[in-house]
């Protein structure tokens, strides 16, 4: 194909023992490219810092949802914010998503402009009629007469050893309803700035995060740190430049992601990581882009593989530039089964970096090495 031609052939304790096995290598670190980092910040530090700062800025944004207040979050994101706002900005809630996230939903129809905190995204369940049919809805059905500038937030998708019930991603249901945003941040600078992007919005945003992120650290610039920075929604971030595959994934995959192009540049293959950051609106134009210059595309994501985020990057591309595909397109996602509770199985159960670093290596037709064929 066109790909080919213009190419030259042959060119707590035991959480934290968790989360310092997930950190990617020093190397992967430097790959990440960010400009003028002066420090670090935790995933954990950027959320809350963006909670403040917003809350600070506009009286009409609150918190609310279980443990958010006295006991400062159950992972501690809205740690002080109790102090500083009162119990009229910081609500602790009874266990009942769908009673807190209809009274949220009737704040931001008054113009209020409410954050709603999942304790995990799995409860949202408990409420998703308001999320979609009150909330994505009513901007439509009111013909622009009603806006719903309402954030829902907490961690999404797998943890460790918490089962079935607690760790599914939810990224492809929200992303399939029109008339929802949907933001699945990585860094501490995804994390702050696409937060801010969320709650200033005038449309429902659904944020998801990541639990074992939360301790995880980044360097941020000065600009980063500014109170008036913010992410645009809908644009994805490349996390590394590459020219001969293109790699797709959000949330704690994209560590994943950098991590395997690591070790596939050590082995001569040249991988592009785009980070996502935004499912919905989804960009396109960025896939699109990188996929013309590599000619090969593999997607990653922690959720089921069924009608999942990887199937629809996959049809864009198809539908935008398969004529520049060298390759069929590889989907690395979770497997097809609720996530087992033992350890040895539910690593099975989701995708870990040596299924990318395969699946880039198939698709570049390096899958036997070089060695062996000579």
């Amino acid at each position: 194909m066109l790909g080919a031609a213009r190419r030259q052939l042959g060119s707590g304790p035991m959480l934290g023992q968790v989360l310092r096995r997930l950190r990617p290598a020093a190397a992967t670190e430097a790959a990440r490219g960010y400009s003028a980092a002066a420090k670090e910040m935790t995933v954990r530090d950027a959320l809350n810092s963006a909670l403040d700062e917003e809350m600070s800025a506009d009286p009409s944004v609150f918190l609310m949802g279980e443990e958010v207040g006295e006991y400062q979050g159950a992972y501690k994101i809205s740690k002080g914010l109790l102090d500083k706002y009162g119990p009229d900005r910081v609500l602790d809630t009874p266990i009942t998503e769908a009673g807190f996230t209809g009274i949220g939903v009737g704040a931001a129809y008054q113009g209020l402009r409410p954050i709603v905190e999942f304790m995990t995204f799995n409860f949202s369940m408990q409420a998703i009629d308001h999320i979609i049919n009150s909330a994505a809805k009513s901007n439509y059905m009111s013909a622009g007469q009603i806006s719903v500038p309402i954030v829902f937030r907490g961690p999404n998708g797998a943890a460790a050893g918490v089962g079935a019930q607690h760790s599914q991603c939810y990224a492809a249901w929200y992303a399939h309803v029109p008339g929802l945003k949907v933001l699945t941040p990585y860094s501490a600078e995804d994390a702050r700035g696409l937060l801010k992007a969320a709650i200033r919005d005038p449309d429902p945003v659904i944020f998801l995060e990541n639990e074992l992120l939360y301790g995880e650290s980044f360097p941020v610039s000065a600009e980063v740190l500014d109170s008036s920075f913010c992410l645009p929604i809908g644009k994805a971030k490349v996390e590394r430049e590459g020219k001969d595959v293109t790699i797709t994934t959000y949330s704690k995959m994209v560590g994943y992601a950098l991590q395997a192009a690591e070790i596939l540049s050590k082995e001569g293959i040249s991988a592009e990581v785009i980070n996502l950051r935004s499912i919905r609106p989804l960009d396109r134009a960025a896939i699109n882009a990188s996929v013309r210059k590599t000619n090969r595309l593999v997607t990653v994501e922690e959720g089921f593989p069924q009608h999942g985020i990887g199937a629809e990057i996959c049809m864009s591309v198809v539908e935008e530039s398969f004529e520049y595909l060298d390759a069929p397109v590889e989907r690395i996602a979770g497997a097809d089964v609720p996530m087992p509770y033992a350890a040895n199985l539910e690593r099975m159960a989701v995708p870990q970096v040596d299924d990318i670093v395969r699946a880039a290596k198939r698709a570049c037709y390096r899958a036997v090495p070089m060695a062996a064929t000579a």
